[in-house]
Formats: structure tokens, sequence, C-alpha cells
């Protein structure tokens, strides 16, 4: 019902034309200003009025033109030689109403009724709108090279005061000098930036290779590593506080001295350095205990994921599924985006009186512009107009747009999670096939991607819709507390604050929660086939069951994959800075002559870090279905011929004797 009211009522091109005084399109096709793209100030001075800032509306005549003025010419000169420079008039009325061909109108009368603006400037054409061309001549303002020129009403005006019409349009225009030049970097170095996106690419693909060779080096490396660094940190702290003893003033306590904002002062104290120590000694012993006594399940952890890394070897055709999962998230966006620009431009046009005057109690009505000349508006109010304000309505649909917007929100979020779970689901179910195979790869099916992903389709559609529709609620509860905290900023109500505090936070965690249900959930759906309720209920309880372990493998795989994400997004950053800045002398002819070296280089660091994330997702995904199957196994099986083990000789010979049992197994 959103859509379809949203697609028949909306209208995308008054977000891309301009709109003039009239409500009419500027360049629109078929249309009297098709060749009229630009939005043409009667009075730009008018536009430093406050009413700019009340209505967004500049107070004063609007025309859609061709194309810029490029001169100072005001109407009284354009009047006076009219006759004799029949070209002047004929280049001033362009910017005149239409059909407005009558010279001989007194300037009074012109100017009152607003057939044509009273003076021109040079201007240049930004965002479709005409706006003064101004340029800086010895650091002093100008426009055309001149500092002041006619107001067409008798008065000589300085540019500044254009400049304070037009506030904030140079700052503007710099940054749109800015854009020219990214994009023309982006224009030269496109290809190259492929080639780094291609080169973090394969990096990845190789991680992920040797991550069945090097998880427990990188991991242990990582644990002595950090023991090693708090280790130093002890002795560092151990030597400050032996370092201070004596010095006068050291021996004070932080109670002592008070608050302090220059925290440098605590450094001077031996109890600062004393309470450093104490510390880090404790995260020091919390860590060897935690290895000594989880050193099983970091095993186990580590098993997994040279695991996980053979399972993807074997199915290579898992670590392209991402793309498609991005282009329906892609599909998503654009249906969304869409919708939306129909939402907000369905209104009506709508017409209201703009007065100079600010004492004018007509100031701010609607109106209709075609009986507004034979009220008495213009008599009570000198200069007054009825111009076109913005689009909106007063009827049912238009008072519950904000609604349909938010409808229109939640349907994204649902399609979005749908599109992240059918992903999920459909890898889990290629994982799982290769877990469950009694000898490997022999009996992994011929194509388990795609018959994974036909299975989510035609038997789980329904479970993946579930569980993306509650997850969707969250987060759109979680949109609206952001919109009404983004509202209620400025309240002096600190219970309310703090309560929409507490909300965002909680809400924040549940949404946390129920994605990891959600994933673990579709991936016993996956597995078994049965619905989400109960796939979600029986991955819950069989993750507390192993909840150490989770925990465990959860730490191990998150490190891992973040400082493969790194190395990849880090190591090609490296060597496209080197490139780009000229300095691999080999290829140093190759490297292109940018404005701004770093937009191609921050380009593939980022696009290097997303590339990675995309493959290292399956990895996660590869590790946490071979978990859950990994704890199924234990609990189905005990290891005997009747119940083989399905899991690897590797997974196998770390269990040892004393988890071949399964009730040994959990925990």
């Amino acid at each position: 019902m959103c859509v379809f009211a949203a697609w028949v009522h909306g209208d995308p091109r008054k977000v891309i034309y301009p709109t003039d005084s009239y409500g009419q399109f500027c360049g629109q096709k078929d249309s009297p200003n098709e060749n009229k793209s630009i939005l043409f100030y009667f009075n730009i001075l008018k536009c430093a009025s406050p009413v700019v800032l009340i209505n967004l509306q500049c107070p004063t005549t609007q025309l859609c033109v061709s194309k810029c003025p490029d001169r100072f010419v005001t109407y009284i000169d354009v009047q006076a030689s009219y006759r004799y420079k029949p070209d002047q008039w004929n280049y001033f009325k362009q910017f005149c109403k239409p059909g407005f061909n009558n010279p001989r109108k007194s300037v009074a009368q012109v100017l009152r009724d607003e057939d044509c603006p009273s003076m021109i400037i040079p201007s240049r054409p930004f965002l479709k709108r005409c706006f003064p061309d101004f340029s800086t001549k010895n650091g002093v303002l100008t426009v055309a090279n001149q500092t002041t020129f006619k107001d067409g009403r008798g008065k000589t005006r300085n540019v500044t005061d254009l400049r304070e019409a037009a506030n904030g349009i140079n700052n503007v225009l710099d940054a749109r000098s800015i854009g020219v030049k990214i994009f023309e970097d982006y224009a030269i170095s496109w290809y190259w930036i492929l080639i780094g996106l291609f080169i973090a690419m394969i990096v990845s693909l190789l991680f992920l290779v040797l991550l069945r060779f090097t998880a427990g080096v990188l991991f242990w490396i990582f644990i002595f590593g950090v023991i090693g660094i708090i280790g130093y940190g002890i002795w560092h702290c151990y030597w400050e506080y032996d370092h201070l003893k004596g010095i006068p003033g050291s021996d004070l306590t932080v109670y002592d001295i008070g608050f302090q904002t220059d925290f440098r002062v605590y450094l001077q104290l031996r109890q600062t350095w004393l309470a450093f120590m104490i510390i880090l000694c404790g995260v020091e012993v919390v860590i060897i205990l935690m290895l000594i006594f989880l050193r099983n399940r970091i095993r186990i952890a580590i098993a997994l994921l040279k695991e996980g890394s053979r399972a993807i070897g074997y199915i290579m055709s898992t670590l392209f599924y991402p793309i498609v999962t991005f282009l329906l998230i892609a599909i998503c966006i654009s249906y969304w985006a869409v919708t939306a620009v129909f939402l907000a431009t369905s209104g009506e046009p709508v017409y209201k009186v703009m007065a100079n005057q600010t004492l004018c109690k007509y100031a701010n009505l609607t109106c209709d512009p075609e009986t507004f000349n034979t009220t008495n508006v213009t008599k009570l109010c000198p200069g007054a107009q009825c111009t076109f304000a913005f689009y909106g309505g007063e009827s049912l649909y238009h008072k519950y747009i904000f609604i349909f917007q938010l409808a229109n929100a939640f349907v994204f979020l649902w399609l979005v999670n749908f599109a992240i779970a059918l992903g999920q689901c459909t890898l889990a179910g290629a994982f799982a096939s290769y877990y469950w195979a009694s000898r490997k790869p022999a009996d992994i099916p011929l194509w388990p991607l795609f018959s994974s992903f036909g299975r989510a389709i035609r038997y789980h559609t329904g479970s993946l819709a579930f569980g993306a529709l509650i997850l969707a609620i969250v987060q759109l509860i979680r949109v609206i507390l952001e919109y009404l905290d983004h509202k209620l900023k400025g309240t002096q109500n600190s219970f309310t604050r703090f309560l929409l505090c507490c909300l965002k936070c909680c809400f924040w965690c549940l949404e946390k929660f129920l994605k990891f249900i959600n994933r673990n959930a579709y991936i016993m759906i996956a597995i078994y086939g049965k619905n989400f309720c109960t796939s979600a209920k029986e991955a819950f309880f069989l993750l507390m069951r192993n909840v150490v372990r989770v925990a465990v493998l959860d730490k191990v795989t998150d490190f891992l994959l973040f400082l493969g994400k790194i190395l990849v997004a880090g190591g090609v950053g490296v060597l496209a800075f080197f490139f780009f800045t000229q300095k691999i002398p080999i290829i140093a002819q190759e490297a292109p002559t940018l404005n701004y070296y770093w937009v191609p280089l921050l380009t593939v660091i980022i696009g290097s870090y997303l590339v990675a994330h995309g493959f290292f997702s399956v990895y996660a995904m590869c590790v946490d279905t071979l978990f859950l199957c990994f704890c199924e196994d234990l609990e189905r099986n005990d290891g005997s011929t009747a119940k083989p083990y399905f899991m690897s000789a590797s997974l196998h010979r770390i269990l040892g004797k004393k988890e071949l049992s399964p009730k040994k197994a959990v925990g």
C-alpha cells in the first residue's frame, strides 16, 4: 500500500529539477522550460533576508533561464537606450517574465509588478542556480573585476552585499573545485585502483589458504607477544616506581592532590605506578591461567580454523557468494531509495505570500497565484508576491507521509536482513555437507553451494523471513529511538535523556544477541531443515552446553580474521602509497600524475579492507558452521564403530581418549 501510494503520488522531477515561482520545472522535457535548465533570482540581494532561513525560500521572483547573465546591466540603463541599442534589450528581456516585451513601461511599474529584474550581474550556474561569479583580486572580493555595482534602484552597492546574499557560496564553490580535481584523479587512476583491489583479492585468498598451516603459529605468536608486552609494562612500572623513590612529593597519594586537569601530575606519584603495576600483574596472571586451563579448547579452536580453511579449499565457489549478497542488498537499497524519493516528492505545489515587510499580517500564509492579484494583499503589503514555497498538502495521505517513510524503512530493513540470512543459510548448508561427509572430499555433493541455495529458497524461505522480521523490528525501534534522541537533544529533562540512553543501550544489546541467535539458527536450519523457532532453541541450548568453547573459538577467530583484514588492507595500502607517490623506481614512469595522491590511496585501502571482509566473512561462517557440527557430532556420536565421529582426524587426535565419551565432551 505504501509503495503503491508513493509511486502514484510521487514525482522525482521535484528533486532532479529546480522549480520557478510558478511551480514549473526548469529543464523538463516537453515543457516550455525544456531549454531553460537554470534557475535565476530576480533580486538575489533579497536572499539575505531572514525569511530565507524561516521558509527556505528566497522572497523574490525566480525564473527558469537557458544561461546565467554575464554582465552588469540595470533595467534603467536598458530602458534609456533600447531605441538605439536593441541588442541590449533583447539580451536583457530573456531574464524578464515570459512574454514581457514592453520597455516603454515605467520603471516603477516594472519593479512593482516584477516584470523584469532591476539589475543583472555576472553569474555562473551552480546546482542549476545562478550565483554571482565571485573572484578574489589582490585579496579583495570582486565580481567581474568590479568591487561595486548599481542595484537598479539608484544606489551603488558593494559586492560584499552580494556575498552576504549568497552566504557560504564561496566555500561551496571551493568544495566544487576540489570535487572536480578528485573526479579527475579517479578518471586517471581507476584502472590502477582495480589492480590494487585485484591484488587484495589474491592476498585474501592466499591468507585463507595459509591459515590451514599457520593458524596455530599466528595465534601463539600473538598470545606470547601480549604476555611479553604486558611483562615489559610491569617492568617499566616497577622502574618508574623505584626511580621516583626519594623525590620530594612523589610519596603523596592521589587523594592528597585531588582532581587535576593535567594528568601528567599523577605520573609523578609512586602510588600511580604501583597501581599500574598491580593491574598489569593481575591481567598477566589471568591470561596465563586461561592459557593453562583452556589450552585444550584453544587447540580445538585452532584445529577448527584449519578445518575451515580446508573446507573452503574443497568448496572454492563459496568465496564468491558474497557477490550475490552484495547484489541483493544493492537491489534493496535501490528499492528503498526510489520509494523514499517518490514519497518525499508526492506533495502538491504550495504557494505562500512572500512579503518584504516583516509586519505584513499575510506573510507566510498560503495563496493562489491565479487569483492573488485580485486580492487586497498587494495593497496592504506593497511588494508582496504569491510564490512557490514547497511541495506538500493537507490531505489524509500527506499527513501520514512520515508513517509511510517509516514503513518503507521497515521493509528495507526486512529485505536486507533476509538477503543476509539467505547468504548465511546457503553457506552453512554447503559447509555442513562437507563436515557430515564420511569420506572427505569423495562424499561431498557435486555442487554443494548451488544445492544449498536451492534448498534455502525452496524449503526455508519462511523461516529466513521470520528471523529477518524479528531483527528488522528491533532495528526499526533503534531507528525511532535515534530519531527521538535527535529531536530531544536540546531538552533540559535529564530523566528523559537518561531513559532514552538506557533504551538505546538495551536495544543495541538485544540486536547483537538476536544477530548471534539468528546466525546459529540458520546453521541449524541448513543442517536439519526445521523451522526457525525450533532451530533457534536447539542452537541456543547447544551453544550453552559448550559455552566455554564458544567464547574461546569466537575470540580466536575474531583475532585471526581481524589480523588478516589489517594485513591485507595495510599491505596493499603500503604498496599503493609507494606506487602513487612514484617511489618505486622500476614503475615510476607508469604512475599517474595526480592532484591528490591520497584519493586513490584511500580508495584502495578501504576497498581492500572490504574485499578482505567479504572473503573472511565466508571463512567466519565456515568456522561457525563447523563448530556447531562439531558440537552436534560430540553429542550424537561416541567414536565407536556403530557411532563414528564425522570430524577430521586432526580434531579427533586433539580430543584424545578423555573426550571420546559424549558426556565428557560437553562443557
